[in-house]
């Protein structure tokens, strides 16, 4: 019986040393993968949400609810774009932080206020849209432009707030092994990592994604009803959540595999899945899953391009005009050239007409 169990031990053991061993290269060939990928996203991603809010910011239509909350949320996307490349280039040095503790500190809370922000303006733009479709009729507070973007600055500040440990925590810290400074997340207890993963996982995720679940299941009955489209207005509206709709699919898309991770991560605080290869496999995880979620940022402006229709309009117009400043002089001095050549038109007529008369001696 021992000898049995023996033979099956070996070979387990055997496999989690060589998953082990590989656990070096993999991070490596990892390493050297994230650069390129943070650079072309971050290039991506500032010049697609860029635009995104130069159409909302230079459009004549006052915006809308959904404006105001979209339109926040590609600002945050923006601001996730501007930090990126920070890591893109301390990754390429081998993890050296060259850019002061300052910067440790600002950029990874920019990061981390992008997510929670993200989330939060998702959460709202789908409870804009659940009542625009499903309470048409009602009046709220919610749905007024001003109101909005009140409860967007109430969004900031708690997103700052929530990242407070990490501008507390996020520290320049010289690391023996690869020899680097390297700007680092140093709790002062490992309770603190326990603390991070369940705020991101409860109310980074959980709580927004019932409460968009609740709002997409109505939203979708009632775009299912064709009698609702009566209502006026309505049809307008229920353009403007196929947009919604699509950034909130891409977003669960993105972002789900990261809250796996980090509720496995948790999992791993409480050594419930012990081993050297669960925790190299985990770590691996982590990184894959949190460059997915990265790439929701340079995503989200295409989406506003290929589903928003009125979008596109109204990136047309805005864009059309920017492009073709002289559009309007132009037309001025092709109403301003007709106009004189019809006047010398008549004027030739005119002297034509007096020659034939005999009075030449007159207009000589």
């Amino acid at each position: 019986m021992d000898v049995n169990a023996s033979d099956w031990l070996v070979p387990t053991v055997d496999a989690e040393l060589d998953a082990c061993s590989n656990y070096t290269e993999a991070w490596l060939w990892l390493s050297s993968l994230q650069p390129a990928y943070l650079g072309f996203i971050s290039v991506v991603g500032l010049v697609g949400n860029g635009l995104v809010l130069c159409v909302f910011y230079l459009q004549r239509k006052p915006c809308t609810v959904a404006d105001v909350y979209l339109g926040n949320l590609a600002a945050a996307d923006l601001v996730m774009m501007t930090c990126l490349p920070f890591w893109a280039v301390t990754i390429a040095r081998g993890y050296q932080w060259d850019f002061g503790e300052v910067l440790c500190k600002l950029v990874n809370v920019a990061i981390s206020m992008n997510y929670i922000c993200s989330v939060l303006f998702l959460m709202l733009v789908s409870v804009d849209r659940y009542l625009a479709l499903v309470k048409p009729m009602r009046t709220s507070r919610l749905r007024r432009a001003a109101w909005a973007k009140r409860i967007c600055l109430g969004i900031w500040s708690l997103g700052f707030l929530i990242t407070l440990p990490t501008l507390f925590f996020r520290t320049l810290m010289f690391v023996e092994d690869p020899g680097v400074d390297a700007c680092i997340l140093a709790y002062p207890h490992p309770a603190w990592r326990l603390h991070h993963n369940i705020t991101r996982n409860v109310f980074g995720f959980l709580i927004p994604v019932l409460v968009v679940a609740y709002c997409t299941c109505h939203i979708v009955v009632e775009l299912s009803d064709r009698g609702v489209l009566w209502f006026p207005g309505v049809r307008a509206e229920r353009k403007a959540t196929y947009l919604v709709l699509a950034v909130l699919a891409v977003f669960l898309f993105c972002w789900t595999p990261h809250q796996a991770m980090l509720f496995l991560d948790t999992l791993d605080y409480f050594q419930v899945t012990p081993g050297c290869l669960w925790g190299h496999v985990l770590d691996i995880g982590i990184q894959l899953s949190t460059y997915l979620a990265y790439s929701n940022s340079a995503v989200n402006p295409f989406l506003f391009v290929i589903v928003g229709k009125h979008f596109r309009r109204r990136a047309k117009e805005v864009f059309g005009k920017t492009l073709n400043p002289w559009s309007k002089d132009m037309s001025y001095l092709t109403v301003s050239f007709t106009s004189i050549n019809r006047l010398n038109e008549t004027q030739r007529i005119s002297i034509d007409h007096l020659k034939k008369s005999g009075l030449k001696e007159t207009i000589s």
